[in-house]
């Protein structure tokens, strides 16, 4: 016979989603059982709910309990403020809970209870992000109910948010898309245990393991699904890697994106969304030119009944490559902290809260539409790793040392998300703005892609183009008159 488990949990937050999970641990014993609520209402503290007792306030509670090694603290606060959990946490810590879990901050509000399988652990960025933007997600999303939705790069940080986000949707068929069998595989059992949980809506899920670099079976594929609506979120993304791999960074994010394009208006796709970046603003990277060219692939394309538009915006906290990772692994190791330049700065949002935003823009977005997302003030890098140090318990410089290393190829010390010139409106919707470029490629993008193309692909004609990362720099340089590219040859 299975044993059942012992671990005993405390639930902070006697609110509506602490009581649905006390009552979803209390129908399947297997979870552990639940002690107590912890909570600072004293309206709340001393009654039972659901049988359980309700402690408080937290600043008491938590230096009189004597946990063990198998308790579990689960945040069960979904409007909770950034102070709020920072306070939090430090008291649970205290109190050595052996793990901390977190029912996630709602950058978007959502119909039905909360389950125990959308409970994560608590990370950094839940700690220092700023206050995200709410969206009612029910109510953008409308426009994908009954609908064919793909996502590409599914497997990726924002491509498996985009797949949490839709599940919301109605949407009657969701198509993972990615070229790593992995990383897809898991976005496909997490939605499928979500939906099995009853998060969410009952869209049938389909993965789809390809190549968008193969331009027949690109076309083969988007003609085959029939979708409506496409968001595309892949592509290779890490600067200093796209530095000393040019012309795959080009080859993947350029023709990759051509290639879906195409394959999207000969299968007559009616909304396409292409996931962009900040570092296409006056770009100094292979990356941000290779992005660059991929938005004015997509722009050109709109017009009446077809909405292919641009969503651009910077940083997300806790994506795969990110600092947060990085610093976590270096501060468990006892250091150094790693950082490029004392006045390294960029913009940053939680995954959620962007996907939430790029979904809604998805709605709402004109044809041929460049929409940014305000992303609030550029953060010093240095600020958010000396918080990140305090917050594992620690002194930066005293006891985790920080060093500089200088910034890498490709980098800059700060981004923008628009040029010099070109002009920004606000929406009505909160934290969307639309950009009016100064500047665009349009004309010029087909001559373009010719000019690459020999490059990226091997031809018998001109061997000697092909991989020719001088040549490539070169071209680009021509493309964009403003791109500022190391002059480091890439090391092989």
């Amino acid at each position: 016979m299975r044993a059942i488990a012992k671990n005993r949990i405390y639930i902070i937050g006697a609110g509506l989603t602490g009581l649905a999970l006390a009552r979803e641990i209390q129908a399947k014993p297997i979870f552990g059982r639940v002690v107590a609520f912890l909570d600072d209402d004293p309206q709340k503290i001393g009654r039972r709910l659901s049988g359980i007792p309700v402690l408080g306030p937290l600043d008491a509670v938590t230096e009189l309990l004597k946990t063990t090694p198998a308790d579990e603290a689960i945040i069960a606060i979904p409007e909770a403020t950034r102070e709020q959990l920072r306070r939090i946490h430090r008291l649970l810590t205290a109190a050595e809970f052996s793990r901390i879990r977190i029912v996630p901050q709602l950058s978007q509000l959502l119909s039905g209870e909360p389950h125990l399988i959308q409970a994560r652990e608590l990370n950094p960025e839940d700690l220092l992000a700023r206050q995200p933007v709410r969206v009612d997600l029910k109510k953008s999303l409308a426009y994908l109910r009954g609908q064919r939705v793909l996502v590409t790069g599914a497997g990726g940080s924002i491509g498996a948010e985009l797949a949490r986000q839709l599940l919301y949707g109605g949407a009657e068929r969701l198509y993972l898309f990615g070229h790593g069998e992995n990383s897809i595989y898991e976005s496909e059992r997490e939605l499928r245990l979500l939906q099995e949980a009853g998060v969410g809506e009952k869209a049938t899920i389909v993965p789809v393991i390809g190549e968008l670099q193969d331009r027949d079976y690109v076309r083969y594929i988007v003609g085959r699904l029939r979708a409506n609506v496409v968001f595309h979120a892949a592509a290779h993304k890490h600067v200093p890697l796209m530095e000393a791999n040019p012309v795959e960074a080009v080859k993947n994010n350029v023709f990759g994106t051509a290639n879906l394009v195409d394959a999207s208006l000969a299968a007559e796709v009616e909304r396409f969304v292409l996931v962009s970046t900040d570092k296409a603003v006056e770009p100094a990277s292979v990356y941000g030119a290779s992005k660059l060219i991929a938005e004015e692939l997509v722009l050109r394309q709109g017009g009446p009944g077809r909405a292919f538009l641009v969503v651009r915006f910077g940083n997300v906290l806790g994506s795969r490559g990110s600092i947060l990772p990085l610093f976590s692994s270096q501060i468990q190791k006892g250091g150094p902290v790693t950082l490029t330049h004392p006045e390294a700065r960029r913009f940053f949002m939680t995954i959620p809260e962007a996907v939430s935003l790029v979904l809604q823009a998805g709605g709402v977005g004109r044809p041929r539409g460049l929409y940014l997302l305000d992303m609030g003030e550029p953060v010093l890098i240095r600020d958010m790793a000396e918080q990140m140090i305090r917050l594992y318990g620690y002194e930066p410089g005293v006891d985790i040392p920080v060093v500089y290393t200088g910034l890498r190829p490709g980098e800059k010390l700060e981004e923008r998300l628009w040029a010099e010139g070109d002009s920004v409106q606000p929406t009505e919707y909160p934290k969307l703005l639309l950009l009016d470029r100064k500047y665009a490629l349009n004309g010029k993008l087909n001559a373009v892609l010719d000019s690459l193309r020999p490059i990226c692909f091997f031809r018998e004609d001109s061997p000697q183009t092909y991989r020719n990362r001088r040549m490539l720099r070169e071209t680009l340089k021509r493309i964009i008159p403003d791109l500022r590219l190391p002059e480091d040859e890439p090391p092989y």
